[in-house]
């Protein structure tokens, strides 16, 4: 059992402050529990208790966008704590700053990037009076939200890369 006073893995046992650390595990803590969390477990079961798909994509969609801004935040937030812990001597977090930045580009991608098209074939499919399950513009639809939700699955395998690593011990030279 690790007591207050004893040394913790990480920048701690290379002398460093703790709370630049803590801040980092918290904010990885939030982004991939948020993420797994509605990815995983809220969407599917909108899809599956709500009596149409296009009320369940509208409030995934909601949760999603929800997802995206947290995200955006937290990956912007870590890097400048990486580049702190850095600067401080961590050299463990040279190797977790990439981790955050693939995670970063994939929502930036994945939601900011293919999201808009995908809302406008949505828009055109209302137009016409139909969802855009129903309606001509469906495989392009299906196509790029085949490719979010890669992104998606990446960003989520990138989050537990970095879950791992900062679960894992380390000693002073690996720091």
């Amino acid at each position: 059992m690790v007591s207050p006073s004893s040394p913790l893995p990480g920048p701690a046992s290379a002398g460093q402050p703790l709370l630049p650390h803590r801040l980092f595990l918290l904010l990885t803590v939030i982004w991939a529990g948020s993420l797994w969390t509605i990815g995983y477990l809220v969407a599917p079961t909108l899809f599956a208790v709500l009596p149409s798909r296009e009320m369940a994509g509208m409030l995934a969609g909601q949760l999603f966008r929800t997802e995206a801004v947290l995200g955006v935040v937290i990956g912007v937030l870590q890097l400048a704590l990486c580049n702190v812990m850095i600067r401080r001597g961590a050299m463990r977090y040279r190797a977790l700053r990439w981790l955050v930045l693939g995670m970063l580009c994939c929502v930036l991608i994945g939601y900011f990037g293919l999201q808009p098209f995908m809302e406008s074939l949505r828009h055109k499919a209302q137009a016409m009076g139909l969802g855009v399950s129903e309606s001509p513009f469906r495989a392009r639809f299906g196509m790029l939200h085949g490719v979010s939700s890669a992104f998606y699955l990446l960003q989520s395998l990138l989050a537990l890369v970095l879950v791992w690593r900062l679960a894992g011990r380390r000693t002073v030279a690996e720091d």
